[in-house]
């Protein structure tokens, strides 16, 4: 593939895609940036009042839907009803996601069920209800009718305390991507994974900044700190593009070479 073909394949003008947690955290940053390059945006969340403020904020052409990630129902509706007004969905990046910090030894069973339900069990909805979908879509120019990407972290490849069972649902959804892409390929559907390093968010700021685990996690990165959101969107955009065509069962680390570095 020449070079200009490559970069005419990141193009994604167009293309319908749905962000789950896609108000905030890096899940907003991948919907905003989506939006930038040409989609048209779907962001969704179970937060009324951050899906209103991310309707305004992505403006007229997209839209912002409340989703629980966790009803299989509602996960279908909202699906068919992407469907329906936009035509079609192309792509699907599942980025929402909790976490608890407790001690394994006093973690309640219940919140570790609330954890991997999130994370782990609605994932499965999602691809489940987006490859459903997808499958009775017609193939584009390449033989593929859609594509799912799932947001892992350091934690599906790597044990942080305290957070077992957001380590144990994330490296859940390592085995989802590999066990999708194998078994989906045939409908024309690719599944690939992200997994960001440490990204300060609504969901870890409380955690990583100016505490001493921050501090820790930044110096065992070599690029020596913490993560952009936008840093993780370029690898989203590929993942959704034509030029990703041959890559599905894959998860992308975007983690400043903190799996690189040991003792």
């Amino acid at each position: 593939m020449s070079s200009t073909a490559f970069y005419s394949g990141l193009a994604i003008n167009g293309k319908t895609c749905l962000v789950t947690g896609g108000t905030s955290g890096l899940g907003r940053a991948i919907a905003l940036g989506l939006a930038a390059a040409g989609a048209k945006v779907v962001a969704a969340s179970s937060n009324p009042e951050k899906v209103n403020a991310m309707a305004k904020e992505l403006g007229k052409d997209h839209l912002a839907v409340e989703l629980d990630v966790g009803n299989e129902k509602q996960a279908a509706d909202v699906m068919a009803g992407i469907a329906a007004s936009c035509g079609r969905i192309d792509a699907v990046i599942h980025a929402a996601g909790i976490i608890r910090k407790v001690p394994s030894m006093d973690m309640a069973v219940a919140d570790f069920d609330k954890v991997v339900r999130t994370n782990l069990t609605g994932s499965f909805i999602i691809s489940q209800a987006a490859g459903r979908l997808m499958r009775g879509q017609s193939p584009d120019a390449q033989g593929m009718r859609g594509c799912i990407v799932l947001v892992a972290s350091l934690n599906s490849y790597m044990s942080l305390s305290e957070v077992l069972a957001y380590a144990a649902s994330k490296s859940g959804v390592l085995g989802l991507v590999r066990g999708l892409a194998n078994e989906w390929a045939q409908y024309g559907i690719r599944v690939n994974g992200l997994a960001p390093g440490v990204f300060p968010t609504d969901l870890n700021r409380p955690l990583i900044e100016g505490t001493p685990r921050g501090e820790w996690l930044k110096k065992h990165t070599p690029l020596n700190r913490f993560g952009n959101a936008d840093e993780v969107v370029g690898a989203a955009i590929y993942l959704v593009s034509p030029s990703a065509s041959y890559t599905t069962g894959h998860t992308m680390v975007i983690d400043g070479g903190f799996l690189t570095r040991g003792v």
